[in-house]
């Protein structure tokens, strides 16, 4: 007998910020497999009687393989479960749900995906600016600042990314902004386009620092930090106060 696994994407780490459906698929599952910025209060949703699997993967820390983690949604749906599958921000956005969910698909398993708030959207509330503004900000562009080795992609759309009409969010991209800033400004985007860093958002560690994309370029490569963090460019930014 084959049971169901509910993808619920938890948002940036607020949990007023769960949809409806998210907080209903926690309160029914019987095993939740959670991401490291899935946890804390959000797992309280969680009904007292579910298993609790941490399958969160951080960069430079030792984590489970993507496969692994699979294979362990494989593993207790087979079991006939109510299986959630809580992923950080938005599942759909660099999180590697394709993977998980062919996986399931081979396996011959049911499932569902329940979207969520994206840090990028909650970032840009928790400063009070919009992500797109008509005449000067028409379209917005979320990209990874990495690669499967941990550096900055080769294939990006330089021309895109450079465009000053743009809002750009880089996910995942602390330790590559200095290169692609270099490339940024290289290309022709001014040096003083402004910038933002935002880290442990919609969280009590919130911390909203207002830069250009060259001052940034500068702050990170002199500072390291695990906290998980967005970079957003463009004009928008320059609203910040």
């Amino acid at each position: 007998m084959s049971g169901f696994v509910s993808f619920v994407s938890s948002g940036p780490g607020d949990p007023e910020l769960l949809t409806v459906k998210a907080v209903d698929r926690l309160a029914r599952a019987e095993v939740v497999l959670f991401d490291d910025l899935s946890a804390g209060p959000i797992l309280e949703h969680a009904g007292p009687e579910a298993d609790l699997i941490g399958v969160g993967k951080r960069a430079g820390r030792a984590s489970p393989k993507q496969h692994h983690v699979s294979q362990l949604l494989v593993e207790h749906a087979q079991t006939g479960l109510r299986v959630v599958r809580l992923k950080s921000g938005d599942s759909g956005l660099f999180g590697r749900l394709e993977e998980e969910t062919a996986a399931l698909q081979e396996a011959g398993i049911g499932f569902e995906i329940i979207p969520g708030v994206t840090s990028a959207s909650a970032a840009a509330a928790a400063v009070g600016i919009p992500l797109t503004r008509r005449l000067t900000a028409r379209r917005v562009q979320f990209i990874t600042g990495a690669d499967v080795t941990g550096g900055l992609p080769e294939d990006v759309n330089m021309a895109a990314l450079a465009d000053p009409l743009a809002t750009t969010v880089v996910y995942m991209g602390k330790r590559t902004f200095p290169a692609l800033a270099a490339r940024l400004m290289a290309y022709g985007l001014s040096a003083d386009t402004p910038a933002l860093l935002a880290e442990a958002v919609s969280t009590p560690a919130q911390k909203v620092t207002r830069f250009t994309i060259e001052s940034l370029a500068a702050h990170l490569g002199e500072v390291t930090s695990s906290t998980p963090a967005l970079i957003l460019y463009g004009a928008l930014a320059e609203m910040v106060e």
